[in-house]
């Protein structure tokens, strides 16, 4: 009776030894899986040049993939967002405001670049801002990651990206053979994009200039270098120097019918696509390409070569005009003059702004007013909503701004 009520509780207990052994085999496979493929690419990387002490120091503890480097790769703003909360982000007062006291701090070194290089020290700055927040996402270092493991997790696990991920590792191990970064300062983003203007490891090499002259390519510490090594890639990828990306201009009846064309700008304006405010062309005869990039109902834009060689940096059209606006609000212009088509009761950029502030004042909400309502202010927003006895969905939009109002 004993020896069978021993049997049974193993008959109970069996399956659960059983997946936990399994379970911990099949981690233990996918970790090892993971080094297995570090031991092979050597191979691979020491034909490119790469040694071996140079290898094994850039590996050495690196035992699993960054899995939040594959959760990052699947979620692009420049593709899932809608254009204008892409901008709004992007194009606003505190970047502006921000931008300003750069080009004042860094004066001396933007005009330094754009007289070797013949980009505008507002591109520049746009640049600076868009990938890095002018260098505050460095100092987040718990946001970063380690770059030669981004990559290998990005060669190993991510079929869309295993290319990439490939040719870039050999180039991270590269610049680390070549002591231009320590290894335990190696850090960039899910993408293995480096330093203040947020290269990646071929352009890096390609393009990484020792402007302040010490030595060394450094992106990570040096601004003369980040902002050099910025201006040398638009610079070698054919930026016209004097000249603007494009102009937005007010879409004829019609007019959607002639997007992607290429025609000169006096042939645009023949067309009937002019710039608001009755704003000439300085130079009617230059190429350019219709861009609509909210559809017929949106404001349109001429796109000259300088857009296409801000997608050199990054290869998506809304990436490329945030920079041109930026630039130019930055350049002392006064940005676009027509409306995005939002949908009803979207807020626009000086509403989001207002959300903010509105809720800090109350106290619900203690970060940087910046116009983005992410998570730590939708947080917030559901803890005005709970106090005011409103339904808790952390939403933002028009009826909430006039509930803060009435608060404040």
């Amino acid at each position: 009776m004993h020896s069978t009520v021993k049997i049974r509780r193993w008959l109970v207990v069996l399956p659960v030894i059983f997946i936990a052994v399994l379970a911990q085999s099949f981690s233990a496979g996918a970790e090892s899986g993971f080094e297995r493929w570090i031991a092979d690419f050597y191979e691979v990387a020491s034909l490119q040049g790469v040694s071996r002490e140079t290898y094994e120091k850039a590996f050495s503890g690196v035992t699993e993939p960054d899995a939040l480097v594959l959760k990052k790769a699947a979620y692009q703003a420049e593709f899932t967002t809608k254009i204008w909360d892409y901008l709004d982000a992007r194009v606003n007062p505190l970047t502006i405001s921000k931008g300003m006291n750069m080009a004042e701090i860094h004066g001396a070194t933007l005009s330094s670049v754009e007289s070797r290089f013949g980009v505008r020290s507002s591109v520049l700055l746009a640049i600076w801002s868009m990938e890095s927040s002018y260098g505050e996402i460095l100092k987040k270092t718990s946001r970063l990651h380690y770059v030669p493991r981004a990559l290998a997790t990005l060669a190993y696990g991510d079929k869309k990206r295993r290319k990439f991920g490939r040719s870039q590792l050999v180039a991270a191990l590269k610049i680390l053979q070549a002591g231009d970064i320590d290894r335990d300062k190696f850090l960039g983003s899910w993408a293995g994009a480096m330093g203040h203007t947020q290269f990646i490891p071929t352009s890096y090499l390609a393009y990484g200039v020792d402007m302040d002259g010490n030595g060394r390519r450094d992106i990570w510490n040096s601004i003369p270098d980040a902002l050099a090594t910025a201006a040398s890639l638009l610079q070698k990828n054919g930026w016209r120097s004097g000249k603007t990306w494009g102009y937005e201009v007010v879409t004829p009846a019609g007019g959607d019918r002639y997007r992607g064309q290429t025609e000169t700008l006096v042939q645009w304006q023949k067309l009937g696509f002019i710039r608001p405010k009755g704003k000439s062309y300085p130079r009617p005869g230059d190429r350019a390409v219709l861009k609509m990039l909210a559809g017929s109902d949106g404001p349109s834009f001429l796109m000259l070569k300088n857009f296409f060689v801000l997608k050199r940096y990054n290869n998506a059209d809304a990436y490329a005009l945030a920079v041109g606006l930026l630039a130019d609000r930055l350049a002392g212009g006064e940005g676009m003059v027509q409306g995005w088509p939002r949908p009803v009761g979207a807020l626009d950029v000086s509403q989001k702004f207002e959300i903010q502030e509105r809720l800090k004042k109350l106290g619900f909400y203690t970060g940087e007013v910046d116009g983005n309502l992410g998570r730590e202010s939708k947080k917030a927003i559901r803890r005005f909503q709970v106090r005011a006895g409103l339904v808790e969905d952390g939403s933002p939009d028009l009826g909430l701004l006039e509930e803060l109002r009435k608060k404040n």
